[in-house]
């Protein structure tokens, strides 16, 4: 079945690369109402931006969904992410600014104020994306590849000159609440030098020593240290996993990411759609359902109508 939230709740912040105050609620929602974001600040334009694919435009560092009239909204990733590693099929998203709160740089605060206000199950079966056959894409030294699986699993590799990060590379199954325990709770990162230089460029105006981890060479700079020996990677996975969500249902694929973006990921779901023969629509069997990511996390209170 298809899961929304069984209350309204709120987030308050500040966006990571704008600076800005933001309030940001999540609504439950109806079956095949999918994730949408809704601006509540904007007059006169259309608010409402779907949380698909096809929806995504080019943007530095994060990923950014735009309508057609103009009004967007960025740095949705960690939302996405938390929505998705819960089994979040259907909700609205009212916010009042153009930037998703960057709270503690992870998606933990999202998925534990979800939790708090539990989960709703619709009397509405649930479609799932299976893909059929391998897509690649790539952007020089990067690769990003969806291949059949049974489930959705995510194998990510990186590498950087800073000791503090290395090469790190993990593969995990997302079924059975793997998401909450493994990934949701690691935090975007970025080295000093790149900090100063978005600074100087106008970006990562919110950005903090305890909303993101900072690195320079082998020291990390951000107070506590880090939660993971390989937090960056898993950090990668999480970006990944919310991109992913915006295929438009729970994929049954593997993604195997080599030093893969926002942008490269994005490109792999286009090459995906595009390709008729590549993926397939269906309707999600209780065994397949017991093996998506949000299976197990938090049982859906109680079954509503469509």
């Amino acid at each position: 079945m298809q899961i929304t939230l069984a209350k309204s709740v709120a987030f308050t912040g500040t966006g990571l690369h704008s600076g800005k105050p933001v309030r940001m609620v999540l609504h439950p929602a109806t079956a095949d109402h999918g994730i949408t974001f809704r601006r509540t600040d904007v007059v006169g334009l259309n608010p409402r931006i779907p949380a698909l694919w096809n929806m995504v435009t080019p943007s530095k560092l994060c990923t950014l969904i735009e309508n057609d009239a103009g009004v967007s909204v960025s740095t949705i990733e960690h939302i996405m992410a938390a929505l998705a590693g819960l089994g979040v099929t259907n909700a609205l998203i009212e916010i009042d600014g153009p930037e998703v709160p960057i709270l503690d740089g992870s998606s933990a605060p999202f998925v534990a104020q979800i939790r708090r206000a539990g989960l709703r199950a619709l009397a509405a079966p649930l479609a799932a994306i299976r893909v059929l056959k391998s897509v690649e894409v790539s952007e020089g030294v990067a690769t990003a590849r969806l291949e059949p699986a049974t489930a959705l699993e995510i194998d990510f590799a990186i590498e950087f000159d800073d000791a503090a990060i290395g090469k790190q590379a993990k593969r995990l199954s997302m079924s059975n609440g793997a998401f909450v325990r493994e990934l949701m709770d690691s935090r975007t990162f970025c080295r000093q030098a790149d900090v100063d230089f978005m600074r100087a460029n106008g970006l990562a105006l919110g950005g903090t020593y305890e909303n993101a981890v900072v690195v320079e060479g082998a020291k990390v700079l951000s107070p506590g240290g880090l939660r993971h020996t390989d937090e960056a990677v898993r950090h990668k996975m999480l970006d990944a996993m919310g991109d992913l969500a915006l295929a438009g249902a729970p994929l049954l694929a593997r993604y195997v990411g080599n030093r893969a973006g926002h942008a490269l990921t994005n490109k792999l779901l286009r090459a995906l759609f595009v390709d008729a023969t590549a993926w397939q629509r269906e309707t999600c069997s209780l065994e397949q359902v017991h093996r998506l990511p949000g299976a197990g996390v938090l049982r859906p209170a109680s079954v509503a109508a469509r």
